[in-house]
């Protein structure tokens, strides 16, 4: 059996169901895209909540972060610089 391709037209012979078939179908395509594009939006939307509650939480922690390590040197107390004197010693076992 040899299929050609000179009818290629809709399955019904009617066109009063061709027609129903085409309004059908652009009515399906419209709706498709208007909740394509809703649930779109929605999960665009919960991305963007969910984005900025983790960016907030990583602020706050950076925040409280930054209270508690004293800005500056080693020295938790003085929280900076530590000044003296110093006199270099001479080791004892390098000679032996």
């Amino acid at each position: 059996m040899k299929y050609s391709s000179i009818n290629r037209g809709f399955a019904a012979g009617n066109p009063i169901a061709n027609i129903f078939v085409i309004i059908v179908g652009a009515l399906v395509i419209g709706v498709s895209v208007v909740l394509g594009f809703f649930a779109f939006v929605v999960l665009g939307s919960i991305v963007l909540i969910m984005a900025s509650i983790v960016g907030l939480r990583l602020w706050w922690f950076n925040r409280q972060l930054g209270k508690q390590v004293p800005q500056g040197g080693s020295d938790q107390r003085t929280g900076g610089v530590i000044e003296g004197e110093y006199r270099v010693v001479a080791d004892e076992r390098a000679d032996e």
